[in-house]
């Protein structure tokens, strides 16, 4: 079976890419997981964050924005020390203050879900790339979509964390046509 070439390299990213990347998120819980997790991974590599993701899920609250929208700055000193994630402090507070974006965004629009997915019309995006090298880092709609997040309050959350953020959430397909998932996510979108 062809799988996209980036993720051979290790069992957790074969794993990943064979049942998470690229497939339709709408849950809220999950929508604000890979949030927290994309901001983890900013300038690292996913695997780093894949064998912390168990951590991350003690450590925030089993990813309830509404629980870790309340982490204080004790508990913030704490998760600093906590070896299981990534202790960057920036990253961390990151985390919280979108956890507290995150909930305002539901109070505004209904939910996340339907914020998040009005930028692509509900719909999965079917890129047709041949090759892995081909994949942009940002398009023009990670741009908006950054922009639009930052307008309502998220902060480190430039194009490039959003593109990624769109792969692994299914707003876009980006597995390469010669991958068994491309057209399964094709044709099963969910």
């Amino acid at each position: 079976m062809q799988k996209c070439a980036w993720c051979l390299s290790h069992p957790l990213l074969e794993t990943y890419h064979d049942h998470e990347w690229g497939v339709p998120i709408h849950d809220e819980r999950q929508l604000f997981e890979h949030l927290v997790l994309e901001t983890a991974q900013a300038g690292l590599s996913w695997l780093t964050v894949l064998k912390k993701r168990e951590a991350y899920r003690t450590a925030f609250a089993n990813f309830d924005a509404a629980q870790v929208a309340l982490i204080s700055a004790a508990q913030t000193e704490f998760l600093l020390k906590d070896s299981g994630i990534i202790r960057n402090r920036l990253k961390i507070a990151a985390t919280i203050h979108n956890a507290n974006a995150f909930l305002a965004i539901q109070a505004k629009f209904g939910s996340f879900n339907d914020f998040i997915w009005q930028h692509v019309d509900g719909k999965t995006l079917h890129n047709q790339w041949r090759h892995h090298c081909e994949i942009p880092s940002q398009t023009p709609l990670s741009v908006s979509l950054s922009t639009h997040l930052k307008n309502n309050g998220f902060t480190f959350i430039g194009a490039t964390l959003c593109y990624a953020y769109m792969q692994a959430i299914g707003m876009v397909n980006d597995h390469t046509v010669d991958c068994f998932r491309h057209p399964h996510l094709h044709d099963n979108p969910s």
